[in-house]
């Protein structure tokens, strides 16, 4: 017996609306866990689970604050009986965190060095191989990047042109270019100004 069924019978009104695509994300999530770990590294069994949890609270998310479907009571049923992570929901509401891929990946006490992961910086300011989160299988969640975590598993065309970069971020990447320009400028400027009068 799915533990949809019984929650469906308290659950508020707009329950169907979301039941089905919960039921999958449940289904895939029995998957995950049930896969095989064979040559696998330890954390590496977790990465599936990381990313299940994101899309189905994401879908929850989207479900209320964007597309308006579903009620605030429904959304708040879902975070009370653990349908979807409400931690990670109340992270997305907060600037630079609004595609954190997981909770873990913020928590500083899970790292040697008392950080976050490193899907949080942005791919643009790496250096070296550009590798998966070991924690939860996140290349880059960082909201600069794409929009959306870029996980392990992600196709290469999401990955390069397509996802890296959207349009209106270059376009935030020119303004900070020409800002950073002109505020070299003026020191340039400023320097000269003094060693004018020096001579």
């Amino acid at each position: 017996m799915s533990k949809f069924v019984r929650l469906g019978k308290k659950a508020p009104e707009g329950w169907d609306i979301v039941l089905d695509t919960l039921e999958m994300f449940e289904n895939r999530m029995k998957d995950a866990v049930n896969e095989s770990h064979e040559g696998k590294r330890k954390h590496e069994t977790k990465w599936p689970i990381h990313r299940i949890n994101y899309e189905r609270t994401r879908y929850v998310y989207e479900m209320h604050y964007t597309k308006k479907e579903i009620s605030r009571e429904l959304l708040d049923f879902c975070i009370r009986e653990k349908v979807v992570d409400g931690n990670l929901m109340a992270k997305w509401k907060k600037p630079g965190y609004e595609f954190l891929c997981s909770v873990a990946a913020i928590n500083k006490g899970s790292t040697n060095f008392g950080t976050t992961s490193v899907c949080r910086v942005p791919l643009r300011m790496r250096s070296g191989k550009i590798g998966p989160s070991t924690e939860t299988g996140c290349i880059s969640c960082a909201s600069c990047d794409k929009g959306a975590p870029i996980w392990w598993n992600s196709t290469l065309d999401e990955k390069s042109s397509g996802g890296g970069k959207r349009a209106a971020e270059e376009e935030v990447d020119e303004e900070l270019e020409r800002r950073a320009a002109a505020l070299r400028g003026d020191f340039g400027g400023a320097k000269k100004a003094r060693t004018d009068g020096l001579d």
